[in-house]
C-alpha cells in the first residue's frame, strides 16, 4: 500500500461569499440609523391615545319650594295642664321649704356659735375677776358683745377690774380689823370689862342667831369662807366697831357689785342677747408702686 494522505482541497469562492453577508448586514444597519434619525424617532413615539369628549354639564338654578303648611296642633288637654301645673307646684313648694330649712339651719348654728363664744368670754371675765387681774383684751370684748345689752354691768365690771378686790384679801383685811370691829375702838380697860360682864347673860329668841360680837365676828368669818360677801358685810354692820370697817365695806360692796355684774353679763351670754362681733376689716391690697418714666433714660431689664 502506498502512504498517500488526503489532500485539502481549496475552494476560493467561500471568502467572498463570507465578505459580501458582512458588507450587506452593515449597510442595512446603516440604512435603519439613518431612517431612525430622519423620521425624529418614529419608532419610540408612543400611539396618540384616544380621547373621549368629556359630556357638557347641563347645571339649572335650583328652584325655591313652596313651604309646607304648617300641621294643625291638637287642643291642649286642661285636666292634663293641671296635673303639670300641681306637680310643678308642689315640687317649688318643696324646694322653698329645703331653703328654707337650710337658711334655718345655718342662722341657728351661726347663733349658738355667737352665743359659745360670748359665754367664753364671760367666763374668762369672771375668772379674771376672782383672780385680781386686769381684763386686758377681754375689756374690749366686754364692750363690743355686751356694750349694746347690758351697758351698766360692762361698765361696773370694767371700773371693779380696774381696782381689784378678790375674797381672800377681804379675808385677811376682816381678821386685821376684827378686834377693833368687837371693841368698837375703845381701848379704856373699864370699858372693855363692863361690855364683858355685859355680855355674860344675853337673852335673845331660840330661832335667832347670837347677838354677841364674837359671835357675829364667827359669823362673819364663816361666810366669807363661803363666798356670801353680802350677809359677812350684815354682819358687820351690826358689830360695835362698824365705823372702824368703813373701808373694808366699801371694798367689799366693790366685790358684791363686780359679782353681780358677772352675773347680769354671764346670763345675757347665755340667754343670746349678745351683740355678735364684728365683722373682720376688708383690707385692700396696696397698689403697685409705678416708678416714674424719665425721659431720655435707657429701661433696665
Amino acid at each position: 500500500m502506498s502512504d498517500r494522505r488526503p489532500e485539502l482541497v481549496r475552494r476560493p469562492g467561500l471568502g467572498l461569499v463570507a465578505l459580501l453577508v458582512v458588507l450587506m448586514l452593515g449597510a442595512g444597519v446603516a440604512l435603519m440609523i439613518y431612517a431612525v434619525r430622519s423620521s425624529g424617532g418614529w419608532i419610540l413615539r408612543p400611539a396618540p391615545a384616544e380621547t373621549t369628549p368629556a359630556p357638557a354639564l347641563n347645571f339649572t338654578p335650583a328652584q325655591p319650594q313652596p313651604a309646607a303648611p304648617p300641621l294643625p296642633q291638637a287642643p291642649a288637654d286642661p285636666a292634663l295642664l293641671a296635673t303639670r301645673e300641681t306637680a310643678l307646684a308642689g315640687q317649688l313648694a318643696a324646694l322653698e321649704a329645703r331653703t328654707a330649712a337650710v337658711s334655718l339651719d345655718a342662722g341657728s348654728a351661726a347663733g349658738q356659735a355667737a352665743r359659745a363664744e360670748a359665754a367664753l368670754v364671760a367666763f374668762a371675765a369672771r375668772r379674771a375677776v376672782d383672780r385680781g387681774i386686769g381684763l386686758g383684751y377681754l375689756e374690749p370684748q366686754l364692750r363690743e358683745r355686751f356694750g349694746a345689752a347690758r351697758p351698766r354691768a360692762v361698765s361696773v365690771l370694767i371700773a371693779a377690774a380696774r381696782t381689784p378686790v378678790t375674797l381672800e384679801s377681804l379675808r385677811q383685811s376682816f381678821d386685821a380689823s376684827a378686834g377693833d370691829l368687837t371693841s368698837g375702838g375703845n381701848r379704856d380697860t373699864l370699858a372693855s370689862l363692863w361690855r364683858e360682864l355685859s355680855t355674860l347673860v344675853v337673852i335673845h329668841d331660840a330661832g335667832r342667831p347670837s347677838p354677841l360680837p364674837a359671835d357675829r365676828i364667827t359669823r362673819a368669818r364663816r361666810l366669807l369662807d363661803d363666798g356670801r360677801v353680802e350677809a359677812a358685810m350684815t354682819e358687820v354692820r351690826r358689830l360695835p366697831g362698824a365705823t372702824h370697817a368703813a373701808g373694808w365695806l366699801i371694798a367689799a360692796q366693790r366685790w358684791v357689785d363686780a359679782h353681780r355684774a358677772l352675773d347680769v353679763i354671764e346670763a345675757a351670754a347665755i340667754l343670746g342677747q349678745a351683740s355678735p362681733p364684728p365683722p373682720p376689716p376688708v383690707t385692700t391690697p396696696p397698689a403697685p408702686v409705678v416708678p416714674p418714666v424719665v425721659e431720655g433714660a435707657t429701661p433696665q431689664p
